[in-house]
């Protein structure tokens, strides 16, 4: 079973209310301030399209409370559970006006998430019965770095590295400008704190054989050969993490996990994975039944 654990409200709440500001402008919502009477009560439901696993509720539940906190919400699936299509995610209760201010931040925050959720999901289960778990990496949208890397940890997968000062990775463009790798690892350990691990991408054996030879604590294997993924496993021994990473999906995922890493990592994940389908549905008639929902 999945284990994660909800975000801080601190580190949700500043988000969700730029992208409010974003949407609501200088005059919030004309065409429901128009249309809909002021007093007017709905009931709306959070719905799933399609197939997939529910990542960012607390995101939506910030949105709909922030534009109006008399909005009740009674979640059904909460984050980490697999949805159907057509099922029902959360009902919110409360003023027509305030709902449907809120709902296009809310279904963006969540649509977005599970996406993420889902995809991470289906990468994990492509790995099952290996020892590689799937990561992601620093490859996110600008300003929600933490809300997809939390999606991925909703889906089953593990956390990179959060920024440049969480870990020392000594990538290619390191090495060259430090002339060769061996330099760049001993400049690395020179520098670093005693809390700070230090991994280091190699394309070749002859560079993991180097850098096998320093004091590291993780090797990342970038877009090698099946043949030499397995043999660079051998040449480290468990001494060192071993991760794998380039040209992953979920059809090659298996093959890449079958060499014996210890990690595989994804950056599709959080760049350019697709949404869940989730939409927001009124009522038939439009009434506001429940006055307390949660």
């Amino acid at each position: 079973m999945v284990s994660f654990s909800p975000l801080p409200s601190i580190i949700i709440e500043p988000i969700v209310r730029n992208a409010l500001l974003e949407d609501l402008g200088k005059a919030g919502d004309i065409t429901s301030d128009a249309i809909i009477p002021l007093d007017h009560k709905a009931t709306l439901a959070l719905k799933a399209r399609e197939v997939g696993i529910v990542a960012g509720l607390d995101l939506a539940a910030f949105a709909f409370m922030l534009v109006d906190p008399s909005i009740d919400m009674h979640i059904w699936r909460p984050d980490g559970c697999d949805v159907a299509a057509g099922e029902t995610i959360a009902r919110l209760c409360g003023p027509a006006r305030s709902l449907l201010a809120a709902e296009r931040t809310a279904l963006n925050f969540l649509c977005r998430m599970s996406g993420i959720a889902t995809a991470t999901a289906a990468m994990v289960e492509a790995v099952r019965g290996h020892k590689a778990r799937i990561a992601c990496t620093r490859k996110t949208t600008p300003g929600l770095r933490a809300l997809e890397k939390y999606a991925v940890r909703v889906g089953g997968g593990a956390n990179h590295r959060f920024g440049l000062d969480d870990a020392v990775l000594i990538k290619d463009n390191h090495i060259a400008i430090a002339g060769d790798i061996g330099t760049a690892i001993e400049r690395a350990r020179a520098a670093a704190g005693h809390m700070v691990k230090i991994e280091v991408e190699v394309d070749t054996l002859e560079q993991l054989e180097t850098a096998l030879a320093l004091s590291i604590d993780a090797v990342l294997l970038d877009n090698m050969s099946l043949e030499d993924l397995a043999r660079a496993v051998a040449m480290v021994g468990g001494r060192v993490i071993t991760e794998a990473s380039g040209r992953v999906t979920p059809r090659t995922a298996p093959a890449i996990a079958a060499t014996g890493v210890d990690l595989i990592s994804v950056g599709w994940l959080t760049h350019s994975a697709p949404i869940l389908d989730i939409g927001l549905d009124a009522s038939i008639d439009g009434n506001c039944r429940h006055k307390h929902l949660n």
